[in-house]
């Protein structure tokens, strides 16, 4: 039987590819050159407002779905970050002279939305496994964009610390978050989930991580 560790290492090595696809995304190298205006800058506020905003019920789902099980306390610790985010979102967005009216009523993009909508099927129908595996090897790529974007956004577009504070975040999860992932990946192959059906969930969530930066690409350059 195929353990936790394994298989997510396993994962990462059939997904590097995708990664570093998104961890030398065009719109970072943009965005920390200057190149993308602050008027641009209020379509990640918009689109990641909607994400924050399917992802907090998804996880509540999830929290739904496994929160009497041992899978509880790692989804519960996930939904505490999510709404923490959305806060801190806010707070990004009103730097940039959003309000919640007009993050209310901004218009997201099909490919900026492809992963929530992914996230979504997996909170209705995933495995806790699943959805813990795709969140590890997911996190990792997300989390590293959000530090260098917090650096980008402080040096170059004179944001403060706390109104980068949603992107520091990600970049700086709980020590937990991973050996919680693990536990939950682990108990999942213990309990006969099909690592397959892990790998699809991560490759896919991966996949629409990268359409998310290509879509926010394309939009900020049009």
């Amino acid at each position: 039987m195929a353990d936790a560790g394994g298989l997510i290492g396993q994962i990462r090595r059939e997904l590097e590819g995708v990664e570093r696809e998104i961890l030398s995304h065009p719109y970072l190298a943009d965005l920390e050159a200057g190149r993308v205006r602050r008027e641009d800058l209020k379509l990640f506020a918009g689109e990641q407002y909607h994400i924050i905003r399917s992802d907090l019920r998804s996880v509540a789902l999830l929290v739904n779905r496994f929160g009497a099980t041992a899978s509880g306390p790692f989804f519960q610790a996930v939904l505490g970050g999510e709404a923490a985010a959305l806060e801190a979102l806010r707070v990004f967005a009103r730097a940039l002279g959003m309000d919640d009216a007009q993050l209310e009523t901004y218009e997201p993009a099909a490919g900026a939305q492809a992963y929530p909508a992914s996230m979504a099927w997996l909170a209705l129908y995933g495995s806790d496994a699943e959805v813990a595996a795709g969140f590890l090897v997911n996190f990792s790529a997300w989390g590293a964009n959000c530090g260098r974007m917090s650096q980008a956004l402080r040096s170059r577009y004179g944001l403060t610390a706390q109104a980068a504070e949603f992107f520091d975040l990600f970049a700086n999860p709980p020590a937990e978050f991973e050996p919680g992932a693990l536990a939950v990946v682990d108990a999942g192959l213990a309990r006969g989930a099909d690592p397959r059906l892990i790998k699809r969930a991560a490759r896919l969530l991966q996949g629409y991580e990268k359409l998310y930066w290509d879509t926010l690409h394309a939009m900020s350059r049009r």
